[in-house]
């Protein structure tokens, strides 16, 4: 698929968008398949068994695809040795992205779980991203780490997308649930950002400290990432499931029951949940691209994710009898259409700015 074009450029970034796009608008559909109403029938099952089931496949996926094809075999301009084993010293902070990787994947769940409607809560999750993706810029240039400077068009394109993130908040009535003075859904949203937070840094500290003439194995990242994050789930699903025995906390016992009592369709709905892994990959090698700045990276992810629930909301309309998409559904697309145009412009700055660098080849 990435034959035709070269590393870093922008032939390569849309077809990464491409992938995201089509891997997270199967994902959207998927999950109202599985766990809403399709054509007035009632849920096939809960959300939690869905995770449970899709999170597994999906982790698992993606674990045996980076071991088959060798990505673990990271390259690195020095190795060091732990228990005797060789390995990249960028392992050290490579594995803390993992285990925030691994929080981040429980925590969007749930807090689609939280009673709050899907698309408020989309929005609070990918205006945090943006602006984390916004404040990571600053450190780095602060810490002199990031040479590059974050262009105008970028930092305009912030804005629109903050709007078309936050036009669902236009639509909460009053009475809805207050999500601010409730403690657990604080603790979830907090979690969810400082894991957010602290990848995201990770992932670009790596990519503005490869010494000259190393590669940017984003590949070796990606595989060394989710090694950490599948043994981090692992982990975390075991001790659930030990602290499950004798607790009637609901939660804690419908993850049991979905483990040692699985859903007849608890494979199909585990297979749904590739769509998932798949959006995985190109989702870290957006967030990793060449060259870039994690400003316009955060943004071109969410971006893409907010175009892929609107058409996922459409086919989900024609293909599920899900609701036709709102007024604040249209609106944000025009608001993303803008942020786009911004960073179209900044991207062919960039890319010019690269180029004349020989920093990517010239195709």
């Amino acid at each position: 698929m990435f034959n035709k074009s070269c590393e870093g450029s922008t032939e390569r970034l849309l077809q990464y968008c491409m992938g995201y796009l089509l891997s997270y608008i199967g994902t959207g559909i998927m999950v109202k398949y599985f766990t809403g109403s399709v054509f007035g029938k009632l849920p096939i099952m809960s959300e939690l068994q869905y995770l449970v089931y899709s999170t597994a496949f999906s982790s698992l996926m993606c674990v045996l695809i980076v071991v088959g094809l060798g990505w673990y075999k990271m390259k690195s301009d020095r190795m060091i040795s732990v228990l005797g084993i060789k390995m990249p010293h960028e392992v050290a902070y490579i594995i803390p992205s993992g285990i925030c990787t691994a929080i981040v994947i429980p925590t969007t769940t749930l807090m689609y779980l939280l009673p709050i409607s899907v698309m408020v809560a989309m929005t609070i999750m990918r205006a945090s991203v943006i602006i984390i993706s916004r404040l990571v810029d600053a450190v780095l240039i602060y810490q002199g780490i990031l040479k590059r400077k974050v262009y105008r068009e970028e930092n305009i394109a912030v804005v629109f997308a903050l709007v078309a993130a936050s036009m669902q908040l236009l639509w909460i009535k009053p009475g809805d649930f207050d999500f601010v003075h409730n403690k657990v859904a604080m603790l979830i949203l907090g979690s969810y950002i400082v894991a957010y937070a602290i990848r995201i840094y990770i992932m670009n500290y790596y990519r503005n400290t490869r010494p000259a003439g190393i590669q940017q194995d984003n590949k070796g990242f990606f595989a060394i990432e989710q090694f950490a994050a599948f043994t981090t789930m692992l982990l975390v699903t075991i001790g659930i499931l030990y602290c499950s025995c004798g607790s009637n906390a609901p939660a804690l016992v419908e993850v049991r029951e979905a483990v040692v009592a699985p859903h007849p369709l608890w494979a199909l709905a585990g297979a749904a949940g590739l769509f998932y892994g798949f959006g995985a990959f190109f989702s870290v090698f957006i967030f990793m691209f060449k060259g870039r700045t994690a400003t316009f990276a955060g943004l071109v992810n969410r971006l893409t994710s907010l175009v892929a629930g609107t058409i996922a909301t459409l086919l989900s309309h024609f293909l599920l009898g899900w609701k036709w998409p709102k007024l604040a559904d249209w609106l944000s697309l025009g608001f993303i259409l803008v942020a786009v145009y911004f960073l179209s412009a900044a991207e062919k700055k960039r890319s010019a700015e690269l180029k004349a660098a020989s920093e990517i080849e010239k195709c």
